[in-house]
């Protein structure tokens, strides 16, 4: 519900916790998730913040060719 983090132990503590209440399966689709994180990004203009997105796959990406191209576009 709420994806803000302090510091890379808040990263880490969410990522353990998500690992907790995930389930993977497919079809897998990153490339709207990339576009949203950096639409979010995008809203802090005063450089107070700083976005971690970290991407958790079986190595089966649905959309390779979409989330490549989204996160060449946000970089």
């Amino acid at each position: 519900a709420n994806p803000a983090c302090s510091g890379i132990e808040g990263v880490l503590e969410a990522y353990h916790r998500s690992l907790r209440s995930v389930q993977l399966y497919g079809p897998t689709n990153f490339a709207p998730v990339v576009n949203y994180v950096a639409r979010s990004a995008a809203e802090v203009l005063d450089g107070s913040q700083y976005f971690v997105l970290l991407i958790i796959t079986d190595g089966v990406i649905s959309d390779m060719a979409q989330t490549k191209e989204a996160i060449v576009n946000v970089s």
